[in-house]
């Protein structure tokens, strides 16, 4: 490979030009478009360069599962964007999660965590961790002083998301940064929703930070893909050993899609914004009117963290409004199903709108009291807005809503 920028010279670069031009590392094909390098292994000219590289005193790639090409120019441009020292690939986001937590924790560890999670990382909290000896202890995530009262007792390990998965609870990233620090926590946030163009955690003192590329990253709906962004003490003592041998490699076809979709990431999430934003606020006049129970968007005033949504994410709410109607389930469910441009569906960060409801699908593992006390009711949806024109999401709905 050659006429790879030196990180020093892309650090300088503006936030678009490192969106199309990051770690890009071309052959001496010369090609624009980043290659494709579908190969699981890699010959060498001598026994000897063999014997070096596996020994780390030669550089170049040996297996796929250790490092490609391709994955590597989608982990540098990663890094790039995110201001991170170090970025990995994973398969998914839930393969990333997994790996920023395992990589550090042992029995006897405890970690505490936000309430409001996605699904998936419930069950690892709830239900894997646990077997391996790991203490959980969860807290409101939005209350500083539930974290302040949690962290008074040393911890190994602070998760979050923010905002939350599905409620939109906003975290103070740099109070609960400090408190973890100073109970010996490194801090692992899952930064989904409000994408590295929103909100870039580490600048908040936050340790690790997690995507689901298959999100916004690809925001096309086209692959899985997930990305771990730490600093290098971090990957050289937990991170670096657990992924090599435990495997959970980003295919180099999905690396270099998701290089794509991050050249038009900024656009798009401008246009996921601006649109989530008309779509919330016709959504709060319909609440006003009694059409619908209540709808929750950070970009709003009446969202309880309005003021620290917009401080930490750039200005902005994000792609994603919460609906709840009367009716619990049946009512939910007709309204999506009276939907005519608006998918059902249970992704999300797609550039056609999706709605799901989180009670029945993606937190339906959780007990019923606990989805009672997140505030996931049978009439609460999770719509993700896209790129369509506006005003036709919003003709949509309030022929839905009835």
């Amino acid at each position: 490979m050659a006429r790879h920028t030196p990180r020093d010279v892309a650090d300088r670069w503006k936030l678009a030009t490192r969106l199309v031009r990051g770690g890009t590392n071309r052959s001496d094909f010369g090609e624009t478009s980043e290659a494709i390098f579908m190969t699981s292994g890699f010959r060498y000219d001598t026994a000897e360069d063999a014997e070096a590289r596996f020994k780390g005193e030669q550089a170049g790639f040996t297996y796929s599962r250790l490092g490609n090409p391709t994955t590597a120019m989608f982990e540098e441009r990663m890094a790039l964007l995110e201001g991170a020292p170090v970025a990995r690939a994973a398969s998914s986001g839930m393969a990333a999660v997994n790996a920023a937590l395992m990589c550090q924790l042992k029995s006897g560890d405890r970690i505490v965590s936000a309430r409001a999670l996605f699904g998936s990382c419930r069950v690892i909290l709830d239900e894997i961790l646990p077997k391996f000896g790991v203490r959980v202890d969860y807290v409101e995530g939005a209350d500083l002083s539930s974290w302040a009262a949690a962290l008074k007792t040393p911890a190994t390990v602070v998760f979050l998301e923010t905002p939350a998965n599905p409620t939109l609870d906003v975290i103070d990233l740099a109070a609960v940064s400090e408190l973890a620090h100073q109970a010996g926590a490194r801090v692992v946030i899952d930064n989904v929703f409000a994408t590295p163009i929103l909100q870039r955690p580490m600048e908040f003192g936050c340790d690790v930070v997690v995507y689901s590329a298959t999100k916004h990253i690809d925001g096309q709906g086209r692959c899985l893909g997930g990305a771990i962004l730490c600093n290098q003490d971090f990957f050289d003592q937990y991170l670096n050993q657990y992924l090599r041998h435990t495997g959970p490699s980003l295919s180099p076809f999905n690396a270099w899609v998701l290089l794509k979709g991050l050249e038009t990431l900024e656009l798009r999430v401008q246009r996921h914004c601006d649109n989530a934003l008309k779509v919330a606020r016709f959504l709060d006049e319909a609440k006003g009117k009694g059409r619908i129970k209540a709808v929750s968007y950070p970009g709003l005033a009446s969202h309880p963290q309005h003021e620290l949504a917009l401080r930490q994410m750039s200005g902005q709410g994000g792609s994603i409004v919460t609906i709840e109607v009367e009716g619990g389930r049946p009512g939910a469910f007709a309204l999506m199903n009276r939907l005519k441009l608006i998918d059902i569906s249970n992704n999300l960060g797609d550039s056609k709108s999706l709605i799901t409801h989180p009670s029945s699908t993606t937190h339906q593992r959780l007990p019923a009291a606990e989805r009672a006390h997140l505030g996931i009711t049978e009439g609460f949806m999770r719509l993700s807005v896209g790129l369509e024109d506006a005003d036709d999401l919003i003709d949509d709905l309030d022929q839905a809503i009835g």
